[in-house]
């Protein structure tokens, strides 16, 4: 078989496609599923066994602006590229801190959290 063909099933390929989260401000801000899915919030608007409004229209607006919803994205991208299959090495932690401005990080914290939701199916 030629290397110019690739054989992915749906599931696969709906991984690799992109998501657009918008800001509270008009931004949009464009990541792929795997990199949305880090946030347990995103993830759960984006499913595919859910009807809801964000998973039809592959968009996910965030009530936040946009400096914070743009570290948000910058966040996700690094934590999926350092949880990724792969040997990486090693990150000091300040590579990705020390380009959060303080004026944003109190925000980032709240964004954060309501981010980082994830529904318990024990309750």
């Amino acid at each position: 078989m030629s290397n110019d063909v690739q054989m992915n099933d749906s599931c696969a390929e709906k991984q690799d496609d992109w998501v657009k989260i918008t800001s509270s401000d008009g931004y949009s801000f464009l990541v792929k599923r795997s990199v949305a899915a880090i946030s347990g919030t995103l993830k759960n608007m984006l499913s595919e066994d859910s009807s809801f409004r964000e998973a039809i229209a592959n968009t996910c607006p965030i009530s936040e602006r946009a400096a914070v919803v743009e570290k948000v994205c910058e966040y996700m991208t690094f934590k999926a590229y350092y949880e990724g299959p792969g040997s990486k090495e090693g990150v000091d932690v300040n590579e990705f801190t020390e380009r959060i401005p303080p004026e944003v990080a109190l925000e980032l914290l709240l964004a954060a959290d309501y981010l980082e939701g994830v529904l318990d199916s024990s309750l």
